[in-house]
């Protein structure tokens, strides 16, 4: 497997620290409301990850930060008349929420900031004993210019990211680019004990103390938006390396940003949307879709158009699934013939052609174009008169590799509402009575909810065009 190491910006072979063991932390959101389907894009990403390494048989350790005390935390728990706790705990429960509807699995760990302080710092004094940070006033500050490679993963020298960078005055800090890692007590913040006086830490030092509390000083990867790389991860890099003596993480992975009709998502714009938002108009399994529908890498448009095509697609999919399905019940279990036996043996050959462009930099754009492949070839190799074997063998490969993608895992009876649920059954009894006239009427009922129903010598047979 090869993945493009955004500190050599250039693909490289796969190599865990430990065989068969992969160690992967990955940033997650600052909890002080729902997250945006910015936030969804990693989120997602980095989860398939995740679940490909673990179908290759990797055993994956994962952690996934919560940031749960920072500026925006203070300011919306005190807009709202809460305290900063109870803002995290509220929006925590709602990432899991959406998480769920995402098919985003929970991480080996979920730490939270705030329950990591004794980690974060050990890792300040760390760094003041050895020479790499400062106390200043009862904030401690990050001296980059102790840290000959800093900009290292942005590529950049410490001259060229000062000049580029908006840097507050504060004529306590050595150097413009010093960043703090504890900030002194300011009225009205939540504030912890330290060596330095009451205070909370900065935000680039919590990830440090976590990966190292419970991944370790050196991890494998190390990944979130591309939009983190400066300055997020390029402190989080100066931090650890400076405070462990060994290398932070072996590779970095980065996704690409998300426009919104062409433009850069942002509230002032009136194109700003959260996950829960996009969620009352669109399927969260054809939002997940959408995302891995190009390569995690490139920068990728939001629009209704390119969500309703997401849509078409993902129904291109279950249609065949529930359509093997159906013929399932009434297969017959005799024995494969000639073939058959070619039919099984080219299956095989769909989970190649996944797993090759999986392995390529997680190419799942190219992954869901396996999956249309073998759906087209089971559509058009697999009939009603087919064995029961080979409904069985096609059925768990479209879930197999589906469940890499974190899609196709909706049951029919789950893909449809109880509403239809019951009209079905009415017009179930309805045939069953012979009352013609209030099947069709129910029939014309249901294809206004977007199920079309097929009575085929099978059964009733369903075609759900609106998820």
């Amino acid at each position: 497997m090869k993945l493009y190491n955004t500190m050599t910006r250039k693909k490289e072979e796969f190599i865990p620290l430990v065989p068969g063991e992969v160690k992967m932390y990955s940033c997650g959101p600052t909890v002080y409301n729902y997250f945006h389907i910015g936030n969804a894009r990693p989120f997602i990403i980095f989860d398939t990850l995740r679940r490909y390494f673990e179908y290759r048989g990797y055993n994956v350790k994962f952690v996934q930060n919560f940031t749960d005390i920072d500026d925006k935390m203070i300011k919306n728990a005190n807009e709202q008349g809460v305290t900063v706790r109870e803002l995290a705990d509220r929006f925590i429960e709602e990432y899991f929420t959406d998480a769920k509807g995402l098919s985003i699995r929970e991480a080996t760990v979920h730490p939270r900031a705030t329950e990591n302080i004794d980690a974060i710092i050990e890792t300040i004094k760390s760094l003041i004993d050895k020479g790499y940070a400062y106390e200043a006033e009862g904030d401690v500050y990050f001296e980059t210019q102790r840290f000959s490679e800093y900009g290292k993963l942005s590529g950049q020298p410490l001259e060229d990211l000062a000049a580029g960078a908006r840097i507050g005055v504060d004529e306590r800090k050595r150097n413009p680019m010093d960043f703090a890692l504890w900030k002194n007590k300011k009225e009205g913040e939540p504030a912890w004990e330290s060596p330095w006086g009451e205070g909370r830490p900065g935000w680039h030092i919590e990830c440090s103390a976590m990966v190292n509390r419970y991944l370790g000083e050196t991890i494998d990867i190390h990944s979130g938006g591309q939009d983190l790389i400066f300055p997020h991860h390029e402190n989080e890099i100066a931090q650890s390396e400076c405070a462990n003596g060994k290398p932070f993480a072996r590779y970095w992975m980065h996704n690409g940003y998300i426009n919104v009709n062409n433009e850069k998502m942002a509230k002032s714009k009136g194109n700003f949307f959260t996950v829960r938002d996009v969620a009352k108009k669109y399927d969260y399994e054809v939002i997940r879709f959408f995302m891995l529908s190009a390569h995690y890498r490139s920068a990728i448009n939001f629009s209704d158009e390119l969500l309703k095509q997401s849509e078409t697609g993902l129904e291109r999919l279950y249609t065949c699934l529930y359509n093997l399905e159906f013929l399932q019940a009434k297969a017959q279990k005799k024995a494969l013939s000639e073939a058959d036996e070619d039919i099984l043996k080219q299956l095989d050959g769909f989970s190649e052609q996944f797993c090759t462009a999986m392995d390529d930099d997680l190419n799942t754009a190219d992954a869901i174009s396996a999956l249309f492949d073998l759906a087209r070839f089971l559509n058009s190799n697999i009939t009603a008169e087919s064995p029961l074997a080979l409904f069985e063998a096609a059925i768990a490969k479209l879930r197999e590799l589906g469940g890499v993608l974190g899609i196709l895992y909706k049951e029919q009876e789950d893909s449809v509402s109880d509403e239809v649920k019951a009209l079905l059954e009415k017009r179930k009894e309805a045939r069953q009575n012979k009352d013609w006239a209030l099947s069709d009427k129910l029939r014309d009922e249901l294809k206004a909810l977007g199920v079309e129903v097929l009575d085929t010598r099978q059964g009733m047979k369903l075609n759900i065009t609106k998820r």
